[in-house]
């Protein structure tokens, strides 16, 4: 396995994930099925509902406004469980997702939005526990080794070119499966594709991911696909550094806003935050944030909700502001006073009376405002019981979703004529088909696994 990053910097992206699996289960005993470990205690104390095969495609095409391409999406879903099922075979040990997926309702601890599985230690834990995996049944791994090119004999890849700090290099092999991530860290790319201002967008992730794979398989006769203008990208502490720190990883994210709200430097809301379950928005409200003065948005919360914030708002290097009025919040934000003391008077007037009793974090509830626009259409309780709290956040991004196009079946990229490239795979966030415009949440992690997993079964046997 050739890695680009030096040993120190390995993993890509998924060190910086906070390691969480979509997949189809249809109770406990699944989820038991991968986390043998969970204590009776544990059990009662949880409820994970279930998630169908028909609710994981039909999200999927939902999040993706129907253009997520079938035959990828049909294989995600089919093989995301049995996946699943092999990782934990390898040695990969997974947990609930108790500390960002569920709130208590009723003295249980309810899980929402179809996900609640996470690699234990998040994604550093899941990115060692599969280099030690792999290393295990005797992979040997190059670090430093930049692939610039791919080698050809006739139609078929036949090795790659590499840099290393020393030299340039020609490996020769039977097969590549290239998964080395899309191209978010690359500033002149993104601005191509995505557009201007995403040259400032902070970087989430790995600096090593910068397209390189992506582009010597185009050259090659590879066919570009999907969403090149898309990404995913989520709000992002405001003074995060510009590419992914390895001591924080995805802790600089913050999620909790559907139970706040989202005001911009006049004080002004933008987006409806409840439009619907955090997995379903986050990917996409980074773009909105990056269309802000000053690319700066501000979540604010009150006590009502407070006690709901997940653990990222509670590192030592968020930042974040606390007053006991909304004048005061906002002279600690740098957020307009006025605007944000006439947008907090509009929203709470806008509340339904009886929303307290309606609130439910777990659900889309229902509890929304009436008259304002953009409308809080689920969680909209009265912005009114200080100490208020408010975090700075900027647009962070994930990846991109324009890639290579592959058979799901073989996992085999396919040329400009959509015929298969012999000798030449790919899997992961290089992959093109997937996502379109938005995101559900676990389901980057799932669909890395699943078309790695196919492309290393269809190359081991070229």
């Amino acid at each position: 396995m050739l890695e680009k990053a030096p040993e120190a910097e390995r993993g890509g992206n998924t060190y910086f994930t906070g390691g969480g699996f979509r997949f189809p289960y249809n109770g406990i005993d699944d989820i038991r099925a991968i986390i043998p470990d969970l204590s009776e205690a544990e059990v009662e104390r949880v409820d994970v509902g279930s998630y169908p095969l028909a609710q994981f495609r039909s999200d999927l095409a939902r999040v993706t406004d129907g253009l997520i391409d079938d035959g990828m999406a049909s294989a995600l879903v089919r093989e995301a469980a049995p996946t699943m099922q092999w990782l934990h075979d390898q040695g990969i040990r997974f947990a609930l997702m108790t500390g960002r997926q569920a709130n208590e309702v009723d003295g249980k601890l309810v899980f929402y939005g179809g996900l609640s599985v996470e690699a234990v230690g998040a994604g550093k834990g899941l990115s060692d526990q599969q280099f030690d995996a792999a290393e295990r049944v005797g992979v040997q791994v190059r670090y430093g080794c930049k692939v610039v090119n791919l080698q050809r004999d006739g139609r078929r890849i036949s090795g790659v070119e590499l840099w290393t700090d020393d030299t340039v290099e020609a490996l020769e092999a039977d097969a590549v499966v290239l998964a080395a991530g899309g191209f978010e860290a690359n500033t002149e790319m993104r601005t191509r594709y995505l557009g201007p201002g995403w040259d400032m967008a902070k970087v989430r992730g790995t600096r090593f991911n910068t397209g390189d794979a992506i582009r010597a398989a185009i050259d090659a006769g590879a066919q570009p696909f999907g969403n090149w203008s898309g990404a995913h990208a989520v709000a992002w502490d405001l003074n995060a550094p510009p590419t992914g720190n390895r001591i924080v990883a995805d802790l600089y994210q913050k999620h909790s806003y559907p139970y706040g709200l989202i005001v911009n430097l006049d004080g002004e809301r933008f987006v409806d935050e409840g439009a619907d379950l955090r997995n379903y928005t986050y990917a996409r409200y980074g773009r909105a944030i990056l269309a802000q003065p000053q690319r700066a948005a501000f979540q604010l919360f009150d006590q009502r909700t407070a006690h709901l914030l997940r653990d990222e708002y509670h590192v030592r290097q968020a930042t974040m502001a606390q007053a006991d009025t909304i004048a005061g919040l906002a002279d600690a934000l740098g957020v307009d006073v006025a605007g944000l003391e006439r947008t907090v008077a509009e929203y709470n007037a806008a509340c339904p009376s009886d929303g307290p009793s309606r609130f439910n974090p777990s659900a889309l509830d229902g509890v929304g405002t009436a008259g304002i626009r953009p409308p809080k259409s689920n969680w909209a309780l009265p912005f009114d019981a200080p100490p208020y709290l408010g975090y700075a956040v900027t647009c962070g991004i994930t990846f991109t979703f324009g890639g290579l196009k592959i058979d799901p079946r073989s996992g085999q990229v396919l040329d400009t004529e959509d015929r298969p490239m012999p000798g030449l795979y790919a899997a992961g966030e290089l992959v093109g088909g997937l996502f379109y415009n938005n995101y559900a949440g676990g389901s980057g992690l799932m669909a890395g696994s699943v078309f790695g997993r196919i492309a290393g079964r269809s190359a081991a046997q070229t």
